[in-house]
């Protein structure tokens, strides 16, 4: 009996997350004084599928966000038509454990359901049937979590990288407008929750000052904002983190919280925007270099720079109010497959033994 219990007991310590080499002291527990700590969760995770990633979730973070699940084209996949099941779940595991729980997103052109900006000929709908239908599904989804859910994505990635409004169906149709719209129905649906404004390249001087005027314009207007979300999507040469230091300082005067959401670093050589996918899949050595496992040089590189990000946050906690990672562990992030096919990454907290990494051991020991 007792061989067999020094067996299991081993067994069950890693299966929590928790192996004799990493801290004691939780990520929640460790940054409970600065912000939420949290996490993007699929559904397979809500639903139990994915045990050991289950217990790194409850373990370490006090803060969960829907990856596709409340998206328009998941929850709202036809005129009239709305899937609860999946949305329900994710709530339901927020709600059991205690956890500030994000909804994401309501307006964003990506992942939109076809049929939302469209007549039956297949042509724009015009401004005012966009706008009933804008504001029917907002309190429509806001309205089924009124009072469970802390705060929403009411619109996502609405500007490019010059600064200018991103052109999509919302703005085609409705123009700058829709953004003001959206904030005006999502607090409709729910006075109490915070409502937040979401994007990436955020460390952008054009998206920046965009995204500023945009802030104030809402501010002025008397509509609610609370939350400035910069996408921390990050890769091993860029964001340049004096600019990403730069926009957390200049969007935190303008006195709505700051939140870094969906941070993730690809540990692989960058495949710029624009560029020709052919050339990169032809060039499988050079973008998909780790097949098997990071080299220590590069898991080091990795580690200093998310430690000098993790110094950062902690550093502007006045104005940080919650920093959530698109996943938990490298095996199930978005960023393996992307852009080619059969790619490799290692962007996560957590490598794929569901191991908490040298960067987040150490800031844990450096700030007992």
């Amino acid at each position: 009996m007792h061989r067999l219990l020094n067996f299991i007991l081993p067994l069950a310590f890693i299966a929590a997350g928790c192996s004799s080499d990493q801290p004691a002291v939780t990520l929640k527990e460790h940054f409970k004084n600065d912000f939420l700590i949290g996490a993007a969760i699929p559904v397979d995770h809500v639903k139990g599928l994915d045990s050991k990633a289950d217990s790194i979730v409850r373990r370490h973070f006090n803060s969960i966000v829907a990856e596709n699940c409340m998206k328009s084209e998941k929850i709202n996949p036809e005129e009239g038509v709305y899937f609860w099941d999946d949305a329900d779940a994710f709530v339901d595991y927020g709600q059991r454990n205690g956890m500030a729980i994000i909804g994401h997103t309501l307006v964003w052109h990506s992942q939109l359901a076809p049929w939302f900006p469209l007549d039956s000929a297949g042509n724009y709908v015009t401004p005012e049937i966009l706008k009933e239908r804008m504001r029917t599904h907002i309190a429509t989804v806001v309205g089924r979590y009124k009072g469970k859910i802390k705060g929403w994505d009411v619109v996502n990635e609405a500007i490019l990288e010059d600064g200018s409004y991103r052109p999509s169906p919302f703005y085609d149709i409705l123009g700058e407008e829709f953004i003001p719209l959206a904030f005006e129905y999502a607090h409709e649906a729910d006075p109490d929750a915070e409502l937040y404004i979401n994007d990436f390249s955020m460390a952008n001087p054009h998206k920046r000052e965009r995204y500023i005027r945009i802030v104030n314009d809402l501010k002025e207007r008397g509509l609610r904002i609370d939350g400035i979300g910069m996408q921390g999507h990050m890769g091993m040469d860029y964001p340049p983190l004096e600019q990403f230091e730069k926009s957390i300082e200049e969007f935190g005067k303008t006195g709505l919280h700051v939140m870094i959401t969906e941070w993730d670093m690809s540990a692989l050589p960058t495949v710029h925007e624009g560029a020709d996918i052919n050339k990169v899949m032809e060039n499988k050595e050079l973008y998909n270099p780790y097949v098997d496992s990071l080299p220590s040089e590069i898991s080091e590189q990795w580690n200093k720079r998310m430690s000098e990000c993790l110094a950062m946050f902690r550093r502007h906690a006045d104005v940080i109010s919650r920093v959530t990672l698109w996943g938990t562990h490298d095996g199930m992030s978005w960023r393996n497959d992307f852009p080619m096919f059969g790619r490799t990454d290692y962007p996560l907290p957590f490598d794929r033994n569901y191991m908490l990494k040298p960067a987040f051991k150490n800031e844990i020991a450096r700030n007992k």
